[in-house]
């Protein structure tokens, strides 16, 4: 009896060996979870290193798996998602013709970006030199500008002309009317009679104190940054709404350069003057804020309630 139990161990454990080894053996493909059974006819593959159940799948649902990797670049290289290894994707020879069409078509692949980007990037030089052509002729005046233009050099109108909206626009993104608003807050709160024409003296309950001419608290000037497409805009209608209000207000001046720079300047003045003002009653009105408490006689009054509500609920 002694010797027995041995030998049924020995039983058992290659039994078992057998059976896990029977199991590897059955082909389950890992991406339609068919097994060999089910399709007798279908071509199986082993394409990496994986070991056990997953190391087999159908050469047709491998072939769509890669076409949904590759998406239409046969270039790009496909690994297993399991062990990582790259799979052996090997094509028939098509000839020398098939590999020339092929070489082509991978060029036309590469640069299309860079001609696209070309054609988009001369369409904006383009655009820019009609639009400061048009501006001359806006500002000088129709015919004193295609004067000035036709005895102009050719070279120096393509260079001088797109520079026009780039000053524009350049020239828009700076903001001078912080510049001004620092320095009236900094020095005409020394002086209280001015606080009857502009609130730039100090405000009571005052929370952002102003370090450097700015408050501390960056919410009061949110408004401050100009959305890009603003900016465009405003920029590229200065010369327009110039020569308008140069025409209205100064029609007395007969150069129309000197009319439109009168008509700019006080367009720019009274808008800067305008936005200085709004800028400080906003952090006038930030810097009063208050946070009451969260009771019914305030809900009723601020909020409309009816009744207590969830505090949750309350923004």
């Amino acid at each position: 009896m002694p010797d027995e139990r041995p030998a049924n161990g020995n039983n058992e454990a290659t039994s078992q060996a057998l059976q896990a080894s029977d199991e590897e053996n059955v082909k389950s493909c890992w991406v339609c979870f068919a097994t060999e059974a089910d399709d007798k006819l279908a071509a199986w593959v082993q394409p990496c290193k994986c070991i056990g159940t997953t190391k087999w799948v159908h050469q047709s649902c491998l072939q769509r798996w890669v076409d949904e990797k590759q998406r239409g670049n046969i270039s790009r290289k496909v690994l297993c998602p399991q062990c990582k290894a790259e799979y052996i994707v090997v094509f028939p020879t098509m000839g020398a013709f098939v590999a020339l069409l092929d070489t082509l078509e991978e060029i036309t692949h590469k640069i299309s970006p860079f001609i696209a980007g070309g054609v988009l990037l001369g369409s904006i030089y383009w655009i820019a030199i009609t639009y400061g052509a048009v501006t001359v002729m806006q500002v000088v005046g129709h015919r004193e500008g295609l004067e000035m233009m036709e005895s102009a050099d050719p070279l120096v109108l393509l260079v001088l002309l797109p520079t026009i909206p780039v000053a524009l626009i350049s020239a828009k993104m700076y903001s001078w009317e912080d510049v001004v608003l620092m320095m009236l807050r900094k020095y005409c709160a020394k002086v209280p009679a001015l606080a009857y024409i502009l609130p730039f003296g100090s405000v009571e309950g005052d929370r952002g104190a102003i370090v450097s001419g700015q408050p501390t608290n960056s919410n009061s000037n949110a408004n401050s940054h100009l959305s890009p497409t603003r900016i465009f805009c405003s920029a590229l209608l200065l010369p327009t709404i110039s020569t308008i209000i140069g025409k209205i207000f100064f029609r007395s001046i007969k150069n129309n350069l000197h009319r439109t720079i009168l008509g700019g300047l006080t367009y720019i003045t009274i808008k800067g003057a305008l936005k200085i003002y709004h800028k400080q009653m906003l952090y006038i009105r930030h810097s009063s804020r208050r946070i009451l408490d969260y009771t019914e006689s305030n809900l009723k009054l601020y909020r409309n309630d009816t009744g207590p509500s969830d505090p949750e609920q309350v923004i």
